[in-house]
């Protein structure tokens, strides 16, 4: 009797105890799974996330990257969404949060809140889900995480997105309204290297201040994946900045 509960105790805490789950896990029908990341907006309704490691020591948790997770995609209409604001309607905690013991968001918002949330950019989040469905959202203070220089590829991927590729790896990365775009054309509406390289560094990297909407429009015009330097944070997967490469520089 005593191997048996020591069996069925060992067996309950790989279930209770175990890290978020990588995203593999979300092709399991009928089960509640539940995973930490950054999730972001991808498409009416829905929210996309890349499963992420979290340690909490209150009041802020710490992501770092997950083996072997694979992003989600789940659906939020229906889904509970709980705050770490006090209102619903707050960009920011204003000096005042609301979590529970576990650093979770308690205050009750809707489905229509989250979609608030993730037009203003990524939400560091916990999700419990099942079939593709996301049944609670809540909201967490997460830690600052440290971004990233790179020389690589760039290509749209469309509702602000974009695929990052270097040394043969391509990652997904989105952006917000406050990405900064530093161009080598003469003006910012340019396409893709259009005209002489008047605003290029002798590092071959643009030097003109643009937008968020100039480098959207720069990036759809592009037939192929562009020669970029960017600015990220892998562990939100968020673009910060890119500069517009000229040459082999």
């Amino acid at each position: 009797m005593r191997l048996l509960a020591h069996a069925t105790a060992l067996a309950l805490c790989a279930l209770l105890c175990a890290p978020a789950a990588p995203a593999a896990a979300a092709t399991t029908t009928g089960r509640t799974e539940a995973v930490y990341g950054y999730a972001w907006a991808d498409g009416a309704g829905t929210l996309r996330l890349t499963p992420r490691a979290a340690k909490y020591r209150r009041p802020l948790h710490r992501f770092t990257a997950l083996a072997g997770a694979r992003p989600l995609r789940l659906a939020y209409t229906g889904a509970a969404y709980r705050r770490v604001t006090v209102a619903c309607d707050l960009k920011e905690t204003e000096g005042r949060v609301a979590i529970d013991g576990k650093g979770r968001g308690t205050t009750r918002c809707t489905p229509d809140d989250l979609a608030d949330s993730l037009r203003r950019g990524p939400v560091p989040v916990r999700v419990e889900h099942r079939d593709g469905r996301a049944v609670t959202v809540s909201e967490v203070l997460a830690q600052p995480s440290p971004s990233r220089v790179e020389r690589g590829t760039l290509r749209w991927a469309g509702d602000s997105a974009v695929l990052f590729t270097r040394a043969g790896r391509t990652v997904w990365l989105g952006h917000t309204g406050a990405v900064s775009f530093s161009r080598v054309t003469r003006g910012c509406g340019d396409k893709w290297l259009a005209g002489a390289p008047v605003n290029a560094g002798r590092n071959g990297l643009g030097r003109k201040s643009c937008t968020a909407a100039d480098l959207v429009r720069a990036l759809k015009g592009a037939r192929h994946p562009v020669a970029v330097q960017i600015d990220y944070v892998p562990v939100t997967e968020e673009v910060q900045q890119v500069w517009e490469v000229y040459g082999d520089a």
